[in-house]
């Protein structure tokens, strides 16, 4: 009972949500609906009624009756048969296809909404193995599993088009052949039995598969994808890719498998069931007409008339249960849409000017970690500083990043801007501030210019000017089609693959186009050439202007450009300084570092 009254808010809020959103996206699906009722009552009323009194005309004619007196009924019974069931069905067909459209039309619909909610979403949600479980249920769930608003509805529609023929048919049972409403009720209570085991199978195995099927799309989707092509084919990997496909493969066609073997005991039982009820069914309705108790024409109504009854109450009852199985899949999607978010958001303003950055007493491990990656950060960046952060692969560089820009919060402790928790600014107004580029940044397969601007609004000037500083400007202009040459080959057998150089020069233009007063640079010049790097941070000053530049680098040159220098090891900032103060610190780390790598200074003429 308990289990029962949870899941009924569950169907009654997809409901709602369903029908809010059709009311508010496509209200014609309506009347469309409408038009469909109308249609299916008069096929079902051409189906029972008129036959009857078709038969029964061509009964009395062939009995003797006046061929004049009857044949002009039996004309226009045939004709009314054939015209409504003409126009029915052109309504219906007319119906089905307007509703096919909307289907489509819902289904992009909701993927662009579940995109936005994606993108929207926490980054630390990006993370976590639960919220990516339930994005991939929240998709399959609104999609081919409860086939998303026009799915639910249909089902909506049946309850109520067949609650209507039920009413149609129930009174002329009572009146022509009232024992087949006890044969057709207790057969629809069995059936009805077999059907809820056969959805909670369903049911159980959605579940089982909504992880399966997130793996099954890396592996078909994502592997092959051409920018895997050069490890696999160097790495001879094609085999080992092939054969973890084959596994998770096989891993889905079991679960499919044992689902089909679990459900087809109660479906020969439907079957047994349904054969039992029509024998029953037919005997009935054969004596009524052997002993003349009912006419032929009454004969067919009733044969029509019983199935009807039994079809339209299956129909009640199955699509009952089909409604609640497919608002439970597409709740998965309602559920998303409210998980939790991870930070709490504030709502003040930032102020324009100068601003000021406080790491105090920060620490921090990941989510679901047990290991700080941070600990007891303490540093204070001034308005218009450059920083450079060196350290070892795994000292914690980049989160110090990632907390700055709030992608997670901090553990313990507290960043400041303008001595106010990060916490409590608008989260969009505080993320305008930063414009960044991390070491693993992304390109689109979109134009030069809108991989710059992320915006179809874009100043080409401002773009040419970014591209000049980051020194692709030249590189650009050679591009067949300028700043409007697509990026990558997946939409455009015309699109351009950018070398490396090219696309960390991209990301850089980026950045800089963004004018945003903190700029932050991770490891921008991983991919380029030792000339290509010493022109940018010959440009540095140049780049960033008077903005506050946070810059990570292996390659201490760059450190020669920046105000100060923080050294991370150990989980924390253990040196701070200049970089003469740093490189003269005896058995210091910093100047360990630079002494290693001295030579490459001295060869690029630093």
């Amino acid at each position: 009972m308990r289990k029962k009254e949870k899941q009924q808010p569950v169907v009654g809020e997809t409901l709602r949500f369903m029908l809010k959103t059709v009311r508010k996206e496509k209200p014609s699906l309506f009347f469309v609906y409408a038009l469909q009722f109308v249609a299916q009552i008069a096929l079902h009323t051409v189906g029972i009624l008129l036959p009857k009194f078709l038969i029964d005309e061509l009964v009395l004619i062939i009995g003797g009756a006046p061929v004049e007196e009857h044949l002009t009924k039996v004309i226009l019974f045939a004709a009314l048969i054939l015209g409504i069931s003409l126009v029915a069905n052109l309504l219906n067909a007319l119906s089905h296809h307007i509703i096919d459209v909307i289907r489509e039309w819902f289904n992009q619909y909701f993927e662009v909404e579940l995109s936005k909610h994606t993108m929207s979403m926490d980054f630390e949600h990006t993370e976590n193995p639960e919220a990516l479980d339930k994005i991939a249920k929240a998709k399959d769930g609104m999609s081919w599993y409860s086939g998303g608003v026009v799915g639910v509805l249909d089902q909506l529609f049946n309850i109520t088009m067949n609650i209507a023929v039920l009413c149609g048919v129930t009174v002329i049972i009572i009146i022509t052949c009232p024992l087949l409403l006890p044969v057709q009720i207790i057969s629809l209570l069995l059936i009805t039995l077999l059907n809820a085991k056969i959805n909670k199978i369903e049911e159980e195995d959605f579940l089982k598969l909504s992880k399966m099927n997130r793996v099954w799309g890396y592996m078909f989707y994502q592997l092959s994808d051409f920018r895997y092509g050069k490890d696999i084919r160097l790495y001879n990997s094609a085999d080992m890719m092939c054969e973890k496909a084959d596994t998770f493969a096989d891993k889905q066609i079991g679960i499919w498998r044992s689902q089909q073997r679990t459900m087809r005991p109660f479906g020969l039982g439907k079957d047994g069931v349904n054969a039992l009820r029509d024998g029953i069914s037919y005997f009935y309705i054969g004596y009524l007409a052997v002993t003349k108790a009912i006419s032929i024409g009454d004969f067919s109504m009733c044969v029509s008339s019983a199935a009807s009854l039994y079809w339209s109450l299956f129909n009640i009852v199955s699509s009952v249960q089909e409604l609640r199985k497919r608002c439970r899949y597409a709740h998965r999607y309602l559920e998303f849409t409210a998980y939790p978010a991870a930070m709490t958001k504030g709502s003040k303003p930032v102020s324009k000017g100068e601003h000021t950055i406080e790491f105090s007493h920060v620490s921090f491990k990941y989510p679901r970690s047990e290991n700080y990656v941070l600990r007891d950060v303490n540093i204070k960046i001034r308005s218009g500083e450059h920083l450079s952060i060196v350290g070892l692969n795994g000292a914690g560089k980049t989160t110090f990043i990632k907390l700055l820009c709030r992608l997670y919060d901090v553990t313990e402790g507290e960043i400041l801007i303008d001595g106010v928790n990060i916490k409590e600014y608008s989260d969009e107004e505080y993320r305008r501030l930063f414009a960044v580029v991390f070491q693993d940044f992304q390109l689109f397969a979109f134009s030069l210019r809108e991989n710059i601007a992320l915006s179809e609004e874009a100043d080409d000037s401002r773009i040419e000017e970014t591209l000049k500083l980051s020194g692709f400007y030249e590189g650009a202009q050679k591009l067949e089609h300028g700043l409007d040459t697509t990026l990558f080959k997946s939409f455009d057998e015309k699109g351009t693959e950018l070398s490396g150089g090219q696309q960390q020069k991209t990301a850089i233009s980026r950045a800089l186009y963004r004018n945003a007063p903190i700029v932050i640079l991770d490891e921008p010049t991983a991919a380029l050439d030792p000339v290509a790097e010493y022109d940018i941070y010959r440009q540095f000053n140049t780049l960033v202007g008077g903005k506050t530049a946070i810059y990570i680098s292996h390659r201490l040159s760059s450190c020669k450009f920046c105000d100060k220098i923080a050294v991370f090891a150990e989980d924390t900032i253990k040196e701070y300084g200049t970089h003469d103060e740093l490189a003269e610190r005896s058995g210091g780390i910093y100047a360990e570092m630079f002494k290693a790598q001295a030579q490459y200074y001295v060869d690029c003429g630093v």
